[in-house]
């Protein structure tokens, strides 16, 4: 029986090999003097890290397999690109690579569209982002990413939040095993207090008590803005008629709020 064994892309990785630090550099350097067999043996050797990659991005409804392909354009990326006159571990180079390809292909497939201009503007601060979180070892500020790509930090900075993933109302933030915390139980609405809501349905108990008319006349002027002379035209009675049920209605609702 075959332990931690999961197939993905025709793909048993139970079987996968796993490279010391010093095989990767010497398959990097044969793959960079152009020997397919080493840069073959070095991918294989690293698809263990695409699929450790890709569990962070589970939960999104992708199809693995999909996710799988796509990190592993990014490892290749990465294994191509790699410095080898850098004191840095090949894996510490390769995570942000995968990442950020599986990334731009989420937002390529992302249900909300943005302008191809801001994308182009947000692909070049990623990258710009990556390559000096590798130069420098430490993530840029957004002032440094922004003279790196000649643009404004405003730009950046909307650029780079157009693109960021949608979150759904129901997506767990918590859980302790009994009920979970959803995102919506985190979001507060500025502009309706919980004061609101109680008036509002206080309002709407009151008016339930009204005739039809004088429920009509108290939506027209409270709820659409009418005037009293306006209200009067459309329902066929005087200014004055409206001004007394008006009075009337307004005493009654008083007493059940």
């Amino acid at each position: 029986m075959t332990v931690n064994k999961v197939e993905i892309c025709g793909v048993d990785t139970s079987t996968l090999p796993v490279l010391t630090q010093e095989k990767m550099r010497e398959l990097m350097k044969r793959a960079k003097d152009g020997e397919a067999e080493a840069r073959r043996e070095l991918i294989q050797g690293n698809l263990r890290l695409v699929l450790s990659v890709i569990q962070r991005f589970q939960g999104r409804g992708e199809n693995p397999d999909d996710l799988f392909q796509v990190g592993c354009i990014g490892l290749m990326k990465a294994l191509d690109n790699f410095d080898l006159t850098l004191n840095v571990r090949p894996s510490t180079y390769c995570v942000p690579m995968i990442i950020g390809e599986i990334r731009r292909y989420l937002r390529d497939n992302n249900a909300i569209r943005v302008s191809r201009s801001m994308r182009d503007t947000a692909y070049k601060a990623l990258r710009a982002r990556e390559e000096l979180t590798y130069k420098n070892g430490k993530e840029p500020a957004i002032k440094e990413i922004a003279m790196e790509i000649e643009a404004s930090e405003e730009d950046v900075v909307a650029a780079l939040e157009a693109i960021q993933d949608p979150v759904s109302l129901f997506d767990p933030v918590y859980q302790d095993g009994s009920d979970a915390i959803f995102v919506m139980d985190q979001v507060k609405d500025e502009k309706v207090s919980e004061e609101d809501w109680v008036r509002k349905l206080s309002v709407q108990n009151a008016m339930s008590h009204l005739a039809e008319r004088e429920k009509g006349i108290i939506e027209r002027r409270y709820f659409q803005g009418k005037t009293q002379m306006e209200v009067a035209d459309e329902i066929g009675i005087s200014q004055a008629q409206v001004s007394r049920l008006e009075k009337g209605a307004l005493l009654q609702m008083r007493r059940f709020i």
